[in-house]
């Protein structure tokens, strides 16, 4: 336990002017009475408030020492731990559009009813099962932004991941269509001053690219030359897919055809020495997950630290009630008659 402000615990030095003055003046300021002899009262026995007597001056004392612990702001200590843990960086680049929307990946047993919720159930699964990582995450549509950087407090990023609405581009938070490259770009440079031996981006889209300024290939050349292996996943059925559309205020479903460029994404994958798959349903995009989470391993160094808190509380507490507790003493059964 530290103290904020050490400088208020020299006030317990008062302690013992208190003591002292206690003990050798106290016994002037007591009623007295003249009597004369007092043979007969030594050997009375003392009764049992005037052997508790002093318990006042201790509850005092109690209170005065809490109250001033309590000013000194007591702190729990931080801890600093230096670890070598086993992991390696991973940005996750998930598409976004409103065809992402469509229900080919419906896994009612799971309450996934579209792909984006397929895709981030899948990928929490793979965040839970790989506790040593850096991920983070990038969120693309027709622009790409970084939902979260690259952390091992995975429990933000799970958080951040979850709070995706699957309708982000249809409400108009962002631009809807799909910049495969900007996404690709987007992770690129959160990994670029990594100095993981493994450097690794998830990248997974339903379409082909047809927006941003960067085109795919030049965002997979980037990624190859800095190292980074990129693993790119097609998600959607074969021919159609059944889309929701909102008609008269009631949702009804079209077919809507599936097209994903998997030439391009082949290529990515391929030029960054990495893997191109295809997820027709919500199983197939599990297993994917789970043959990727078989990657190489490489070392680590983190620093985990532990927040500071504030304990004043309990001394506070026990202040009060110390106090209350010698006053309620005094006016009751150590109440004096003069």
């Amino acid at each position: 336990m530290e103290f904020a402000n050490k400088e208020y615990l020299f006030l317990l030095l008062l302690i013992i002017p208190y003591i002292i003055w206690y003990v050798m003046y106290r016994k002037k300021s007591e009623p007295t009475i003249r009597m004369a002899d007092t043979r007969a009262f030594r050997f009375a026995p003392r009764s049992w408030r005037v052997t508790l007597m002093p318990l006042q001056m201790l509850l005092r004392l109690l209170a005065f020492t809490l109250l001033v612990i309590a000013l000194a702001r007591p702190q729990t200590h931080n801890s600093w731990k230096n670890e070598t843990i086993e992991g390696i960086d991973i940005m996750l680049a998930m598409d976004v559009s409103t065809s992402m929307l469509a229900e080919d990946l419906k896994d009612r047993s799971k309450g996934v009813t579209n792909r984006l919720e397929a895709a981030k159930m899948v990928a929490s699964e793979f965040i839970s099962g790989r506790p040593d990582d850096n991920i983070g995450l990038t969120i693309f549509a027709g622009e790409a932004y970084t939902q979260c950087p690259m952390t091992i407090d995975h429990a933000s990023l799970l958080s951040l991941l979850q709070n995706v609405r699957t309708d982000i581009a249809a409400r108009g938070l962002i631009e809807d269509g799909t910049a495969i490259g900007m996404g690709l770009a987007n992770a690129v440079s959160r990994l670029k001053d990594s100095k993981a031996k493994s450097r690794v981006i998830i990248m997974l889209t339903d379409g082909s690219n047809n927006r941003g300024d960067i085109s795919p290939m030049t965002a997979a050349e980037i990624a190859k030359s800095m190292g980074i292996r990129v693993y790119t996943i097609g998600v959607g059925t074969n021919g159609t897919a059944p889309y929701p559309m909102n008609i008269g205020g009631r949702t009804q479903y079209i077919q809507v055809p599936v097209e994903i460029d998997t030439q391009t994404l082949g290529d990515i994958a391929k030029t960054t020495r990495g893997n191109f798959y295809r997820a027709t349903n919500a199983q197939e995009l599990a297993n994917i997950y789970k043959e990727i989470d078989k990657l190489e391993k490489s070392k680590l160094n983190v620093q985990r630290i532990s927040r500071r808190y504030e304990a004043y509380q309990p001394f506070a507490f026990g202040a009060v009630l110390a106090l209350l507790l010698e006053i309620l003493l005094r006016i009751t059964v150590f109440r004096r008659i003069p």
